[in-house]
């Protein structure tokens, strides 16, 4: 976990750098003059606002996902990684079973972020980030969202 946020904050080092290059270059672009100058620079200064919002929303996702994580590792409830075969293919009958289970979960409490977090872990641990990162946005929402009582 602490090599994890290592190696973030040298990437948002780095990133922050190349940002702040690009800052300076459309600065003496607008310097020289003319209207592509300006046209140039204005899209250097959005494309800086996109890359810092994207990586905002990203760090807004994991320290969301973090939080998600350690309160079920607290409960107890983390699920185990879906087993892998020696050369680090996931282990079909396992990831099924996980899948299965965690699914029926869902199914049977789709308010519950526990359970779609645990789906994402489960999603994740078998390689298809895409629905695993899915599933994790949607339990992130359910979390914040305060539940009304039944």
């Amino acid at each position: 976990m602490r090599r994890t946020k290592v190696v973030i904050a040298v990437l948002l080092l780095v990133l922050s750098f190349y940002l702040v290059g690009l800052l300076v270059r459309s600065w003496a672009v607008v310097q020289d003059g003319g209207v592509l100058g300006w046209l140039l620079a204005a899209g250097m200064v959005v494309l800086v606002g996109i890359a810092v919002l994207a990586v905002a929303a990203e760090l807004r996702f994991g320290v969301a996902t973090e939080r998600l994580g350690r309160t079920l590792d607290a409960e107890g409830a983390l699920p185990e990684a879906v087993p892998r075969s020696g050369d680090g293919r996931v282990d079909r009958a396992a990831a099924d079973e996980a899948f299965a289970r965690y699914r029926a979960e869902v199914e049977a409490d789709p308010t519950s972020w526990r359970g779609w977090f645990r789906l994402a872990l489960a999603y994740d641990s078998a390689g298809d980030r895409k629905r695993g990162r899915a599933a994790a946005r949607h339990a992130v929402r359910l979390h914040r969202t305060p539940q009304q009582p039944s």
